[in-house]
């Protein structure tokens, strides 16, 4: 039905076109004389929330509600069968017990929970919204955020493990706001035509005082014994681990007041560094706060632009920042552009800054420009501070420039056969990668870590070693055949990287390359992971003593399970195979909690 009604918009193409045209004309007069005054209070409006009277809100709600009723239709975006993992769940309800399906859970495995964040839309899926002004959409990181829980505990009478499974929304305010009007609210505004952003902006402030959704969807992380939900267009929400309830928003005891990274690290001494990026000045803050939890240390970097920064780096002694061209320009938007976008010909920069250290303290290495999502770990040696991390050559959030529809863009971005460095195909492939800065001479080295045969991403470590040396490191690996298919990622495997231990080849050139030895854990067809961490074995002495667990979604039966694979026996079966009593759709970052953390 919500096709059809898009498709009967289009059927007049030159008399869309006019309407556009013409409401485009109307806006830009409109903002000729407005724009000034509604930036300068736009800047105060969009970072965190707009501060609307009640009585402004009690008298013009309903009127605004009638605006966005008659100007915009709400369209489902359409899905793909090979995206039907992707599409939300429902919430399970109570806990629901799982039973070991193959193999059996080692004795020494850690008592605690496996938790993973991700999208689950509201209402069906994700929306576009069509209006005189064009058409603006959601993208794929966008959507509710969902938790999914895999509880152990060990039967305290027989030693036998005890495994149940719960998700539940997390409900933030906007959360609030959408369920309790029981359809959808918000207008998109991170992609789509300029004006059409741009009145959703502004609509959605005045109506709700949030520009986009607080979506809380891409991680999840603990510090001083409490857990919490982030996604970095807003605070963290606080959770309940052992029932998913949403307790509160948490601003350090009123003290950050801005978005919070998806990624903050916690240093080997126990603080928390966290960064939190606006379009508005300052754009880019970076904090450490307290090992309790009651404190913050926060600095305004001084940036001259809006970065999408998605990760931060910490080593022993200093916090590391990464500055690329993924930009968010207001201005730009204002000039008919995307306010999100790649700027594949601007500069890319990592700064090392001491950890309690100014902006006039960072000491900036130019590196070659790149777009890196996801660090793997960052560490000092000797003079220099090493950081590896997923290195791509442009990004796979940014919304395409036009030029194709999403679909074509990921879909031909994934197709990896041949010149990765093609105008043409093959784009978005990531590479494992390392810079080394040296801290007394300012150079920089820096090489690919992995070779062209698969492209990798959402890494992660023992996180005991986190902002230390360490030998190994794991990732996801993209299947390249199903993603293209798809047009969305999909990961068909996990590999193990082996730091230390190397395994030269000849490039297509003939050049050697020195690359790291790599192991990889393959599913079986048509089989996909999300949300994989480590599980370090109680007492283990090595670093990879331990277990990787992910979330393993087989496409053909519609089943979901959780897969524990041994570390240190990587390419062998996994040990344990747990059957979930719902499918669990494809979603972001997880965590295992041991069951010290999740009492406290």
């Amino acid at each position: 039905m919500a096709i059809s009604s898009y498709n009967a918009l289009q059927v007049n193409g030159s008399l869309q076109s006019r309407l556009i045209s013409h409401s485009f004309n109307h806006l830009k007069t409109s903002l000729s004389s407005t724009v000034k005054p509604f930036f300068k209070e736009l800047q105060q409006l969009l970072p965190m929330k707009v501060d609307v009277s009640k009585t402004m809100k009690n008298t013009s709600g309903k009127m605004l509600d009638a605006v966005v009723d008659s100007l915009f239709q709400f369209v489902d975006i359409p899905s793909l069968p090979s995206q039907k993992n992707f599409l939300p769940v429902e919430e399970i309800g109570e806990l629901v017990e799982v039973t070991c399906t193959l193999g059996e859970i080692p004795a020494d495995f850690a008592e605690g929970v496996f938790i993973r964040n991700g999208s689950n839309p509201l209402f069906g899926g994700l929306k576009s919204a069509v209006s005189i002004f064009g058409e603006s959409h959601n993208i794929w990181v966008e959507g509710e955020g969902m938790l999914h829980a895999l509880y152990f505990k060990k039967d305290d009478d027989c030693g036998s493990w005890i495994i149940s499974y719960k998700n539940r929304y997390v409900e933030s305010e906007t959360f609030k706001i959408e369920t309790q009007r029981n359809k959808p609210g918000f207008l998109p505004a991170l992609a789509g035509a300029a004006p059409a952003i741009i009145a959703a902006f502004l609509l959605n402030s005045l109506r709700f005082g949030a520009v986009i959704k607080h979506m809380s969807n891409t991680n999840v992380f603990e510090h001083s014994g409490r857990i919490y939900s982030i996604a970095e267009n807003y605070l963290p929400q606080e959770v309940d681990i052992l029932t998913l309830e949403t307790i509160c928003d948490w601003d350090v005891n009123g003290t950050w007041d801005r978005p919070f990274t998806s990624h903050p690290k916690k240093a080997p001494n126990g603080e928390l560094v966290v960064m939190g990026t606006d379009a508005w000045k300052p754009y880019y803050v970076l904090g450490v706060i307290s090992a309790d939890g009651k404190k913050v240390h926060k600095v305004d970097l001084k940036f001259k632009r809006c970065v999408f920064s998605h990760d931060i780096g910490v080593t022993q002694n200093y916090n590391v920042i990464l500055d690329h061209p993924l930009t968010l320009d207001v201005k730009r938007l204002t000039m008919g552009g995307q306010i999100m976008q790649y700027e594949k010909e601007e500069y890319a920069r990592i700064g090392v800054m001491p950890r309690y250290g100014d902006a006039e303290s960072v000491k900036w290495f130019e590196v070659q420009t790149n777009c890196t999502l996801h660090f793997l770990n960052c560490f000092e040696d000797a003079n220099q501070v090493i950081v590896r991390g997923c290195r791509a050559l442009t990004s796979v959030v940014s919304d395409p420039d036009g030029s194709l529809n999403p679909y074509e863009w990921f879909s031909k971005g994934f197709i990896f056969a041949g010149d990765h460095d093609s105008a043409e195909v093959g784009y978005l492939f990531t590479h494992l990668y390392e810079w080394r800065l040296n801290m007394l001479s300012g150079k920089v080295e820096e090489r690919n870590l992995t070779g062209s045969e698969y492209s990798m991403d959402f890494p992660f470590i023992n996180e005991q070693f986190t902002g230390l040396k360490h030998k190994y490191g794991y990732t996801q690996v993209i299947d390249s055949g199903a993603s293209s298919i798809c047009g969305m990622a999909k990961f068909g495997s996990l590999a193990k990287l082996y730091l230390e231990e190397s395994n030269s080849t000849k490039s297509v050139e003939g050049r050697g390359e020195h690359l790291i030895k790599v192991e990889y854990h393959k599913f079986e067809n048509n089989n996909f992971c999300s949300g994989s961490a480590f599980v370090p074995r109680n007492g283990g002495i090595e670093e990879d003593d331990g277990w990787i667990i992910t979330f393993v979604h087989n496409e053909e039966t519609d089943v979901t399970q959780v897969h524990i694979i041994d570390a240190q026996d990587f390419e062998g079966e996994a040990i344990a195979k747990l059957t979930l009593p719902q499918r669990v759709p494809y979603g972001f970052h997880s965590t295992f909690l041991s069951m010290p953390a999740c009492q406290s």
